[in-house]
């Protein structure tokens, strides 16, 4: 069996002149090779590398200590092989401290540990002093060539190294972006992944709701004189519907997908709308709700929708955080070619630090406790989007906390020109009977439709899947089909796909009743062959005052 070799044995025998340095550059060892080379002994070991071989000082152009050292922290820092160019580094005599020329072709290796520190740095050199001294003999044309081919060598050599570290950092770079492309299809997949979950839950949250807002209107048909228990869950209701749009729309708030459908809009019409709506809760506990406006129109090209939204969700603002017997007032001007709406009100008011903060998703004026309103945290937030939509601004005020609060908002007006929408009422023909197909797989939600439609005089008819509606309208004619769109089997669209595929199919109303209500339901719905898209829950005067309008959608 051979002998293991003697890698002491083999250093000091290998042909090329090899110097071992610590990271600090002192030489722990030395070949044959080298000592021959540089004209010295093992007696260099222990010592600096850059004081056993200083610059000679008779050169003032020497720079073969700056140039070493610059290669040696080079591979110090990075951890990886430097090869330098063709140096000229005179090395000392033995001679009364004389210096004789020599030219030099170094590489700086490293020598990593197992966890990748580095604990040593392999020098090695090839004396290539007779080569360069054969480019220099001959006439001065033959010294230009060989010096310009020393230099072309030099650049050669240079560029082969810096060619090498380029195509590390191109690879470098390479998983670098191969990783943020992994990363940037993980978000996206993650935000598509939120987003169906927000549409499903708030679906899940307007079914239960829906129904129950049919089953008051129900109980309010058979209670004429009213009772106290229907107020307090019309207002409770009304709560938990506006806390799921709240968590819809700044769910699209903070994702910037909130989407406006411009037009000339008065903004009275806007205030005198959303103040009417919302009066009635003011009424509760003797809470007060005035409004000024100003006696001309205030135009702006804006989204009606959104900006009552605006004004609904300051209003509930000041309507949770003012005391019983508050007052909340409302005032509409014109200032400076802008819009201006102010929301005051004398309630719990916040430390004026706080302002911006409250437009923050999930911030609140107050903390969490027994005695906090209800509330997501994002009907704020919702508003500072539709505001900056609009290229408007929103600021709040308080003089702080007990001394009411101040929210204005303020709007650009439109051109002069410009004259808004005005919207004909719908034609009302109360003794109009329809025949009405209800597709709803919520029995709950189907029945209290079912009943409240009878109630008004309209033939009602109920399945709850896909499949029994195209049966059902094969079997029946129908004046309207209000059908959901989340069915057990089939989906809506599909429903309506065929129902207008039919011979007479484009008579029918078809009119979806859904808890999803993102742009691209409503733009699929339409696709779909729907003449209208309602969100749940859908109050019974709204939906009779649609099914009253002759042909209308």
């Amino acid at each position: 069996m051979p002998l293991p070799p003697d890698f002491r044995r083999l250093f000091d025998s290998n042909l090329s002149p090899l110097l071992v340095l610590t990271p600090d550059f002192v030489i722990v060892e030395v070949n044959r090779a080298y000592r021959t080379a540089t004209r010295t002994g093992r007696d260099i070991i222990g010592r600096l590398i850059f004081d056993v071989f200083p610059d000679n000082p008779e050169d003032p152009s020497a720079d073969g200590v700056a140039n070493l050292r610059r290669s040696l922290e080079t591979v110090v820092a990075s951890g990886r092989k430097d090869t330098m160019a063709l140096q000229r580094y005179d090395i000392p005599t033995a001679e009364g401290g004389a210096f004789a020329e020599r030219y030099w072709s170094p590489v700086n290796a490293p020598v990593l540990d197992a966890e990748g520190r580095l604990t040593h740095i392999i020098h090695r050199v090839e004396d290539v002093t007779e080569f360069v001294h054969l480019r220099k003999v001959g006439k001065e044309q033959q010294r230009a060539v060989a010096d310009a081919q020393m230099r072309a060598e030099g650049m050669e050599i240079d560029l082969f190294v810096r060619a090498r570290e380029i195509r590390e950092v191109n690879e470098q770079l390479s998983r670098a972006n191969a990783e943020l492309d992994a990363a940037g299809r993980r978000l996206r997949e993650e935000q598509r992944a939120k987003d169906r979950f927000i549409a499903t839950l708030s679906h899940e949250l307007r079914n239960p709701l829906a129904a129950a807002t049919a089953a008051i209107e129900l109980l309010a048909l058979d209670m004429p004189q009213g009772h106290p228990a229907l107020a307090v869950l019309e207002r409770q209701l009304g709560t938990l519907a506006r806390m799921s749009n709240d968590l819809l729309d700044g769910t699209r708030a903070v994702t910037g997908r909130l989407e406006l459908v411009r037009e000339p809009v008065d903004v009275r019409t806007v205030v005198e709308g959303a103040c009417a709506d919302i009066r009635g809760l003011f009424g509760h506990e003797g809470r007060t709700l005035g409004v000024r406006l100003p006696d001309a129109p205030l135009v702006v090209d804006g989204d009606r929708l959104r900006l009552a939204q605006v004004l609904t969700n300051l209003l509930s603002n000041a309507l949770k955080y003012t005391r019983p017997g508050g007052r909340t007032e409302v005032e509409l001007s014109a200032a400076d070619g802008a819009a201006r709406l102010t929301v005051r009100d004398d309630g719990i008011g916040f430390d004026p630090g706080q302002a911006e903060e409250l437009f923050g998703v999930f911030m609140r004026a107050a903390p969490a406790g027994p005695d906090t309103p209800e509330g997501l945290g994002l009907g704020l937030a919702v508003v500072r989007t539709i505001v900056d939509l609009h290229h408007g601004r929103v600021g709040a005020y308080s003089d702080g906390p007990g001394k009411g609060a101040t929210f204005t908002v303020v709007l650009p007006t439109a051109d002069s020109a410009a004259s808004p929408q005005h919207r004909p009422p719908a034609a009302r023909t109360t003794s109009r009977r329809l025949s009405v197909l209800i597709v709803e797989d919520n029995e709950d939600l189907a029945a209290t439709c079912h009943a409240l439609l009878e109630r008004q005089g309209h033939r009602v008819t109920t399945v709850h899947t896909g499949t029994d509606a195209l049966a059902a309208t094969r079997a029946a004619p129908f004046d309207v089909v209000l059908c959901d769109l989340g069915l057990p089997d089939i989906d809506g669209y599909t429903v309506a796909r065929q129902v207008r595929a039919r011979p007479g199919g484009e008579r029918l109303r078809l009119i979806a009743v859904s808890g999803f209500s993102q742009g691209a339901d409503r733009a699929l719905s339409r696709a779909a062959g729907f003449d209208v898209h309602l969100t749940k829950p859908l109050a019974l005067t709204d939906l009779t005052e649609l099914l009253e309008r002759p042909g209308g959608g």
